[in-house]
């Protein structure tokens, strides 16, 4: 059995009402929910969480699967506050012990000490600026894709945990240009290739 931890970062916040990561997390919800042979188990950010919890939850996981927007070209305030209170209370409790270094060579082997290694994460985000921004020489990104760039430290963050990465989505011109029957579509497709049988 499988076991796939979801994380609803969406928040209802100025013009944003935190829809369009609700359809993206009830997309994932409803493709694994297919499979006889994979648990799911949710969080909505913003329904509120355990710290504790919350860590259980981590530890259970074979996959976390993160979905969020992304404002001010970062993850919006309410889900640093829970990676920040979560992560410190797995403390020596499933997520890390150490920044993996040692004092007899405190040089090296920083970011070794996370207690999730075998474990995988998957991460989605969703964009008002168009895929172009990140792709056309002379646009906004100066060609440097989510990951490498705005996403760098969140990559980072999972590696200090032990986790490995599966492949990102990511969605773009959603306030202007939205098309949700077709993401949904494009997305669930995206699942399929990562989560094959």
């Amino acid at each position: 059995m499988k076991h796939v931890f979801i994380i609803n970062a969406g928040q209802n916040f100025g013009h944003s009402s935190g829809q369009f990561n609700k359809t993206i997390t009830d997309t994932t919800v409803a493709f694994f929910n297919k499979m006889s042979n994979v648990e799911v188990k949710t969080t909505h950010i913003t329904d509120g969480y355990n710290a504790i919890e919350e860590v259980e939850k981590f530890t259970w996981a074979d996959v976390v699967i993160y979905h969020t927007p992304i404002w001010w070209f970062q993850v919006p305030h309410d889900f640093k506050k829970y990676i920040d209170v979560v992560f410190t209370e797995g403390h020596n409790k499933g997520i890390y012990h150490s920044d993996g270094r040692r004092s007899a060579n405190p040089d090296i082997n920083y970011g070794t000490g996370g207690l999730m290694t075998g474990k995988k994460y998957m991460v989605t985000s969703s964009w008002n600026a168009p895929a172009t921004a990140f792709t056309m020489p002379g646009e906004f990104f100066n060609e440097t894709s989510v990951d490498d760039g705005p996403l760098f430290g969140f990559h980072k963050m999972n590696a200090f945990t032990g986790m490995t990465p599966i492949k990102s989505f990511h969605f773009h011109d959603v306030e202007k240009n939205a098309n949700i029957d077709r993401d949904m579509i494009i997305y669930s497709q995206h699942l399929q290739h990562q989560f094959k049988d």
